[in-house]
């Protein structure tokens, strides 16, 4: 049996370090054979106080949201890390309220990741029944967005 300690890659770990500052982005995780590494900071609080407008910091569901919507049928889930946004600018009119019917293929929101607008499509046709995030809400990868019944 070693006694030898595992060897950290102090460049890998400032690597992504300067990843999140250049994305600001609050965590990174990356994970190969034998070695799992994530790093992760503090978003800044100043900064978000700022971009949540108080009309829409919390959250809109037209009826009491399911308790696991991660595992809701209807779950429209981020594909990325980024941060969502529910109209294509700041003062626009969201993509989509509760109670609005919506066609295969159409914008619901969008996630901004590394400075890229991303929109999110309805994978299908339905109603929405509930938003899960706030406009300018940080969101992981599988997180469960808008509900679609």
């Amino acid at each position: 049996m070693s006694n030898a300690k595992p060897t950290i890659d102090s460049a890998l770990i400032r690597e992504l370090a300067d990843l999140l500052k250049e994305t600001e982005l609050t965590e990174i995780e990356v994970e190969q054979p034998n070695l799992r590494i994530r790093v992760s900071r503090a978003a800044p609080a100043a900064s978000a106080a700022v971009t949540v407008p108080v009309a829409t910091a919390a959250p809109v569901a037209l009826a009491p949201v399911e308790v696991d919507a991660h595992h809701h049928p209807g779950a429209v889930k981020s594909p990325m890390v980024g941060t969502a946004y529910r109209g294509p600018e700041p003062t626009a009119k969201p993509f989509v309220e509760v109670g609005d019917r919506v066609a295969a293929g159409q914008t619901l929101l969008i996630v901004e990741a590394m400075k890229t607008m991303n929109q999110i499509p309805a994978p299908r046709a339905g109603t929405v029944t509930a938003i899960l995030v706030e406009d300018g809400q940080p969101v992981e990868y599988g997180e469960p967005l808008v509900i679609l019944e």
